[in-house]
C-alpha cells in the first residue's frame, strides 16, 4: 500500500472516521496481491462521520473545495482525488452491499505499519462485485471463489 494511502488511513483512525475499504484492496485482502489504480473507501454517511472526515481531510492537506462536509452526510457521493495509481475514491454508498451499519458489523480488519485498516466483509464484497459485474469485477469474483473461506 502506498504511503499516501497509509497516511490518510492513519489520520482516519486517529479521527475515528468510519469507513470500509472496498474494491481491489478488499479483494487483495482476501486473495493475493494484484495491480490496482486506486483505493476505494466507503465512508459512512452521517453528520458525525462527515465532521470527522472534514477534520481528517484538513490534516491530510486536502481542502474541501469540490465537495462539502454535507456531501459526506448522505448516500450517493462519488469523489476522487489524485491520479492512478495513487487515486483515492470516496463513496458514501455501495450498490449491492447492505447498509453501511450492517456492513460495518461484518467487516474484516487488519493492520499495516500499526495502522488499522477496515475492509468490507467477504460476503458483502462478493455481493457488491456481482452487482457491479464489470469485467474486472467478474475476474475478482473468480479470485474470491478460488480463495475459498
Amino acid at each position: 500500500m502506498n504511503s499516501d494511502f497509509k497516511d490518510l488511513l492513519r489520520i482516519f483512525a486517529e479521527e475515528g472516521v468510519e469507513y470500509l475499504t472496498v474494491g481491489a484492496y478488499a479483494v487483495i485482502h482476501y486473495t493475493q496481491p494484484r495491480y490496482t489504480k486506486d483505493i476505494d473507501l466507503w465512508i459512512k454517511p452521517s453528520v458525525e462521520n462527515a465532521e470527522r472526515v472534514a477534520r481528517a481531510f484538513h490534516r491530510f492537506g486536502l481542502p474541501l473545495v469540490e465537495v462539502t462536509q454535507q456531501d459526506f452526510e448522505q448516500e450517493g457521493l462519488q469523489y476522487a482525488i489524485g491520479m492512478p495509481p495513487c487515486q483515492i475514491d470516496f463513496l458514501t454508498s455501495l450498490p449491492g452491499a447492505p447498509s453501511f451499519d450492517e456492513a460495518w458489523c461484518r467487516r474484516s480488519s487488519a493492520e499495516e505499519d500499526n495502522i488499522p485498516i477496515h475492509f468490507l466483509g467477504k460476503s458483502d464484497l462478493v455481493s457488491a462485485k456481482k452487482t457491479a459485474a464489470r469485467p474486472q469485477d467478474l475476474a475478482d469474483l473468480d479470485e474470491l471463489e478460488r480463495a475459498g473461506g
